[in-house]
């Protein structure tokens, strides 16, 4: 009996992209901003606060920058479709010849092309359709993208975040807190490198390792300028 074929293909949801990309500056950036102050101020009180007043900062920029692009790329879209419209409608000859000649390029023969033409001209929204996809490859975006994306950035954000701050918040020493930022703030860095990399297909291992290193050079970078300003 010959054995089914399953295809194992990942292709990065929007939700993916969107947490991964709030993360990734959700740990690294607070994790620098701590190491730096921690080169600067002896408080951990104080590092909490502009931890916290960071990751409100941030994560408010970071949704906002979110929902803006999610934005431009429906407003794209439509403009875009509005365009395959009027030249579907009054440049249906042009709009004929250039699916034949996308099919050309899979050499696909003419009169096969044709005949896909002649399918398409029954439905002038279905050969738009075709024309978004597959002449300008785009894909028609959810409405409501816009307000998800800001909110998974955001949220993302916040919650990775606390993670450099959660040892300021119990200790008192800030040379012990930074120590024990450092350990934790390392391995979830390492961690979220390792998923993010199961997630979009690159090497896992890999992707740990080049998130943590950027991570701990950030925060070593600010720590020691602290320390240069400070001394």
């Amino acid at each position: 009996m010959e054995e089914e074929h399953q295809e194992n293909h990942f292709t990065a949801s929007e939700l993916v992209k969107d947490i991964v990309l709030g993360m990734s500056d959700g740990l690294t950036v607070p994790f620098a901003l701590a190491a730096g102050l921690s080169g600067a101020v002896a408080v951990t009180g104080i590092v909490v606060t502009a931890g916290l007043a960071e990751i409100a900062a941030g994560s408010i920029s970071m949704g906002l920058g979110g929902y803006l692009a999610a934005r431009g790329e429906g407003e794209h879209y439509a403009s875009e479709r509005l365009r395959e419209q009027h030249e579907t409608k009054y440049r249906l000859a042009d709009e004929e010849q250039e699916i034949i000649d996308l099919f050309s390029s899979y050499t696909i023969s003419s009169e096969t092309s044709r005949s896909v033409v002649m399918e398409l001209r029954k439905n002038p929204e279905v050969m738009v359709d075709f024309m978004m996809k597959f002449e300008l490859g785009l894909e028609e975006p959810d409405p409501k993208r816009a307000v998800k994306s800001a909110a998974t950035i955001a949220g993302s954000y916040a919650a990775s975040g606390v993670i450099p701050l959660l040892p300021y918040m119990i200790l008192d020493s800030g040379q012990e807190a930074l120590k024990f930022s450092v350990v934790v703030t390392l391995m979830a860095l390492f961690v979220f490198g390792y998923i993010k990399g199961r997630f979009v297909g690159n090497k896992p291992w890999s992707s740990a390792a080049q998130t943590t290193f950027i991570g701990g050079v950030a925060a070593s970078a600010a720590y020691f300028l602290a320390k240069l300003f400070t001394a």
